[in-house]
């Protein structure tokens, strides 16, 4: 994109014909604009959530959730000010066990999926053993920019890496009984 071509309505008072340059020399225009360029604006991180209360049961499904969201952060590039809007692509669930998945949903609770806990969705694990695991989520973001004459979609994408959340696993066993732990207390589970 031919960012010089927008340079008058970008300054304030900018003359609306290019000065021309002195000695042959080429006069500076804005450099182009990467999406590396944008990383300085800091894009959210994503945190993770395991459900129910970073808890799970081995064998059963973990539900996990993030809330990164799009975004707009506002400062100043190569002098100008501008306004950069980073907007949700994809998200790596990292679920600490050496298991991950990219998808394009940053998941949902049970109850606002209709679901019972511990069934299976699109952003849930199953652990096969118990223990403490780090899980996270990193967030792909795709980046627009507005200089004060509309949004303009920047090429890539900023991959941003969140912090760990500690999910602990059980296990959980279960036992028939003939009778109620108030009539037979040695029962197994009483």
């Amino acid at each position: 994109m031919d960012w010089d071509a927008y340079l008058g309505c970008w300054s304030v008072g900018a003359p609306s014909v290019p000065a021309q340059p002195e000695d042959g020399e080429e006069s500076p225009g804005l450099p182009p604009i990467t999406i590396t360029d944008l990383a300085s604006f800091s894009p959210a991180k994503g945190t993770v959530l395991g459900e129910p209360d970073n808890l799970g049961v081995a064998g059963l499904p973990t539900n996990f959730v993030t809330e990164a969201a799009t975004h707009v952060r506002s400062g100043q590039l190569f002098g100008f000010p501008i306004d950069v809007r980073f907007t949700p692509a994809a998200y790596t669930f990292h679920y600490g066990d050496g298991e991950s998945n990219t998808t394009s949903s940053p998941g949902a609770s049970w109850q606002s999926l209709g679901q019972a806990q511990f069934t299976p969705t699109g952003t849930s694990h199953t652990y096969t053993e118990r223990g403490t695991y780090d899980a996270s989520v990193d967030v792909s973001y795709t980046a627009e920019i507005d200089l004060g004459a509309g949004w303009f979609p920047i090429e890539g994408r900023l991959d941003i890496s969140g912090p760990t959340q500690q999910i602990r696993i059980f296990e959980a066993h279960t036992a028939l009984v003939a009778r109620t732990c108030a009539e037979q207390p040695s029962a197994p589970g009483c």
